[in-house]
């Protein structure tokens, strides 16, 4: 690392300059990595928190057999027997999703409503008349237990407030099947039963399916059935995924440039006796400490915003939205540095012994 150590100092103005470049492209994929995983729990945690193995869909009608989709599914009462009473089958709960507005004394906002059986999980009522808000429902309504809601003109007893889970960029509000059938009624939709099953056990989950005429899929793949949540988390990852792209680019072109300029010297080096390996392991650790002090200052800069925007963006701060994105795209950068080692494993070392002149 003599020669490394040595270039660093003297050439402090390139270095610094490719360092720069390397913080920034790290902020804008930290920056990009903690929006999507923002957005992502926007959209899908109020699915990823249902209690279910399976997340059980009807068949649709106008789309291909694999394309589920909360928002056209229509799930019958002799569809959801079909699958109580199938074995291997622990339970089977209906569950109702909508979008709506809900409405308070003090405030009204957009909603999720997802209409399940009493006491399904912690945030459930208990029974009809009541709902449980997620804690950003409740703040958004300026509400708390006990107070009342009113969703399309019914009104509503607060009775839990707990958890932070969203659907499709809405706060989810959990009331009762009957009462959820009972808003779908009001709002134009009299025959609707549910919108998709909860299901627990270890069955033949293709059997069930044939025999009910559903789908049906892990409530992990189930996440495409959220209508915008396929679209905009590809969107966003294939930007990231651009951003590391270009990072090693810049590093490889870089580096390929400066070994190009220190060729005479590589071969000189290589008159005196040090060995190629010697070399490449000089060149890669040079690489390496660029990109070491550039990415630890892009994830410090991007915990530091993360940290003061709060609530301002839906970002996601964690090790996943920072310390991965910065191992990736030091791997990346040493990759794209590996690619100048040509004129280091080439160099002649005749050339500086004047062969050429």
């Amino acid at each position: 690392m003599f020669v490394a150590w040595r270039d660093l100092r003297f050439a402090r103005g390139r270095f610094v300059l490719i360092g720069t470049v390397v913080a920034l492209i790290t902020l804008l994929v930290g920056f990009l990595s903690g929006l999507t995983g923002g957005l992502a729990a926007q959209n899908i945690s109020g699915v990823l928190s249902l209690p279910a193995d399976q997340l059980v869909f009807a068949t649709p009608s106008s789309k291909g057999a694999d394309e589920a989709s909360f928002s056209d599914s229509n799930v019958t009462e002799k569809q959801a027997t079909t699958w109580a009473v199938a074995d291997g089958v622990v339970s089977a709960n209906p569950i109702g999703v909508s979008q709506t507005k809900a409405e308070s004394p003090e405030s009204s906002t957009a909603i999720a409503i997802f209409g399940v059986v009493a006491d399904f999980d912690d945030t459930a009522p208990s029974g009809d008349g009541k709902v449980g808000l997620s804690e950003d429902a409740a703040t958004g309504l300026d509400v708390t237990t006990g107070d009342t809601i009113t969703i399309a003109g019914t009104d509503y007893t607060v009775e839990k407030v707990s958890g932070n889970w969203w659907y499709n960029h809405t706060p989810v509000v959990q009331m009762t099947l009957d009462d959820w059938q009972g808003y779908s009624a009001t709002t134009g939709n009299p025959d609707a039963y549910a919108t998709a099953i909860a299901v627990t056990g270890d069955a033949d989950w293709d059997a069930i399916n044939a025999d009910a005429d559903t789908l049906s899929n892990s409530v992990l793949l189930s996440l495409t059935a959220v209508s915008s949540f396929r679209s905009e988390i590809g969107s966003l990852l294939l930007m990231v995924a651009m951003l590391f792209g270009i990072s090693a680019l810049v590093i490889g072109a870089f580096f390929t440039v400066w070994t190009m300029q220190r060729k005479a010297d590589i071969a000189m080096l290589k008159a005196l006796g040090a060995s190629t390996s010697s070399l490449v392991r000089d060149a890669l650790g040079q690489a390496l400490i660029v990109l070491l002090i550039g990415v630890g200052i892009g994830i410090g800069v991007t915990a530091l915003l993360g940290a003061l925007m709060g609530d301002a963006l839906p970002f996601i701060l964690s090790p996943f939205t920072t310390l991965l994105p910065g191992v990736v795209m030091i791997v990346l950068g040493l990759a794209g540095a590996a690619f100048a080692l040509r004129s280091v494993t080439t160099a002649d070392p005749l050339t500086a012994l004047g062969s050429t002149r």
